[in-house]
């Protein structure tokens, strides 16, 4: 097995989301997903503690974006324009493999609910870097975490958008803050 070749943490990620698809995440095993991606077992647990930690293969990476587009934009941003330029940073960084992981990856969580589980957290963990880096801009506490719940929304609805849609060449981005910008317009019908 050729384990020092580049590339192993992605082709086990892309490796693990078709045999999850293919047969189903309780079924499948790391041994599987090694031999797929042509890596060892302990290179599979290098990278991950288990087949379920695939799944959030990217968040911690996702969510320091995040966050880092928040921190960086205008001083004078409000609390959703902060949540835009966080959106829109992680948005620039996703690339085809990300696109093209999309529909099989929603597939696969839809028919497990361990990995629904593990989804769930994960939004939670995108909302909670978007609000920490809010709260550290001064914006109020419910309104931090009101504004970062509505950038976690904004992402799935944006990140839908554009795995479905292949031929579309614009990126991630504009389907993000279109997204945000929709759910911006349906709070202020909520009355």
């Amino acid at each position: 097995m050729a384990r020092w070749e580049p590339g192993a943490r992605e082709r086990m990620v892309v490796a693990a989301v078709d045999l999850f698809t293919e047969q189903g995440y309780d079924i499948t095993t790391v041994a599987q997903i090694a031999e797929r991606a042509g890596v060892t077992r302990s290179t599979f647990f290098r990278h991950f503690a288990d087949k379920r930690d695939v799944l959030v293969a990217g968040q911690a990476t996702l969510s320091r974006l995040l966050a880092e587009g928040i921190e960086q934009a205008p001083a004078d941003a409000g609390p959703l324009a902060a949540v835009a330029a966080g959106l829109e940073r992680a948005s620039n960084e996703m690339g085809p493999l990300n696109r093209d992981l999309g529909p099989r990856l929603k597939a696969a969580v839809a028919a497990s609910a361990e990995l629904q589980e593990r989804d769930a957290l994960k939004n939670i963990g995108l909302a909670a870097a978007m609000a920490t880096a809010l709260l550290a801009r001064g914006v109020p506490d419910p309104t931090a975490h009101l504004a970062a719940e509505m950038g976690v929304l904004a992402f799935k609805r944006g990140y839908a958008r554009w795995s479905e849609t292949p031929a579309d060449t614009t990126g991630l981005a504009p389907h993000t803050l279109a997204a945000l910008a929709e759910l911006r317009a349906a709070a202020t019908t909520l009355g």
